[in-house]
Formats: structure tokens, C-alpha cells, sequence
């Protein structure tokens, strides 16, 4: 897995080629392909069949079918806002990892009794930052975090620089990704 798991918001399927090249073209070879849009299933089954190098995975997944739907697509890993226990529960028997959002110690346990040690930390920013997590990783010293909203390049790096980091989350990876491609045309 990638230290950085851009999330992309795909809402017409033409624009999947123009993210994924310009996110390839910046050294990062995941997507974090969010299920909020119409065409998401399509752009994630479109991404795992035309860019095969790159980590392609399904967020904002918040129920079983959804999370059916994107791991038939090819998904290889799923994130989800919340914790669900079927979503844990389709990704467990598909061997496809799943990193629920947990905030707080209670979320962080139930995804422990799932068997799941790596969780999305969202909002990060809303929910304390680096501070939370620091102090969230006394408790849990078995977990690592994929912090994500709020997390930019003013603070990216205190962030990776803590080891109970996994990864960073953020669309402003599609963002910079687009903007230094169109300024090389």
C-alpha cells in the first residue's frame, strides 16, 4: 500500500484516464475510487482493467452491496467513513482488506474484535488530529491509522512522520496531481 491514497471523486466515466494518468504521473500509483457517485462501480472496474500497476480500491463504501459491487469490480482494498460489520464481513471472505473509519476508542475496539488493525481516521482534523491519534495510540499500540480530511501539505508531514501512521487520505492529491500535469501541457 501506498503512503498516499488519494480519494477520487470520479462523477463521469471519461474522467477516470485524465486522474488516474495524472495520479500515476506524480509517483502515485493508488485511488482510492469513492462509491458516491452513479459511475463508480464502472470507473473502479474501468481502473483495476486498464491500469493493473496501480492499487485501485472503493471508498466511501457504507453498506454490503455497495461493498459486493466494487470488490466484483476488482477492488482490492475498501474504506468506509464508519465501521460496518458486513461490510468487514464480505471483505473477510473475499481476503480484500477493509479500513473502516474509527474515531473514537469504542469504533477502534469493535474494529479489533473484527480482526481489523489498520482504520481510517475521518475527520481527522474534526476529531483532534495528530494529537488524537497520538493519544488514541497509547491504548491501541497494535493500530495504525489512514488519517484523512484535513490533511494537507502544511501538515502532511508531522503526520507521516508518526509510526502509528499507515497512510495518508485526501482528495487534494487528485488535485495537485491535475494541476501539475495541465501546467506540463
Amino acid at each position: 500500500m501506498s503512503k498516499y491514497i488519494p480519494v477520487v471523486v470520479i462523477k463521469e466515466l471519461s474522467e477516470t484516464d485524465k486522474i488516474l494518468t495524472a495520479l500515476r504521473k506524480s509517483d502515485i500509483n493508488c485511488a482510492e475510487i469513492t462509491f458516491r457517485t452513479a459511475c463508480a462501480r464502472d470507473a473502479i472496474e474501468y481502473a483495476c482493467k486498464n491500469y493493473p500497476d496501480m492499487n485501485v480500491g472503493a471508498g466511501t463504501v457504507i453498506n454490503e452491496e455497495q461493498c459486493k459491487q466494487a470488490i466484483e469490480a476488482g477492488a482490492q482494498f475498501i474504506v468506509s467513513p464508519g465501521l460496518s460489520v458486513s461490510v468487514a464481513k464480505v471483505c473477510k471472505e473475499h481476503n480484500v482488506p477493509y479500513y473502516p473509519g474509527c474515531v473514537t476508542p469504542t469504533e477502534i475496539m469493535a474494529a479489533l474484535d473484527l480482526g481489523i488493525t489498520i482504520v481510517k481516521f475521518f475527520p481527522a482534523n474534526i476529531y483532534g488530529g495528530l494529537k488524537a491519534l497520538k493519544a488514541l495510540s497509547a491504548p491501541f499500540p497494535q493500530v495504525k491509522f489512514i488519517p484523512t480530511g484535513g490533511v494537507d501539505r502544511s501538515n502532511i508531514d508531522e503526520f507521516l512522520a508518526f509510526d502509528k501512521v499507515h497512510a495518508i487520505g485526501g482528495s487534494f492529491f487528485v488535485k495537485e496531481a491535475l494541476e501539475k500535469m495541465e501546467g506540463n501541457d
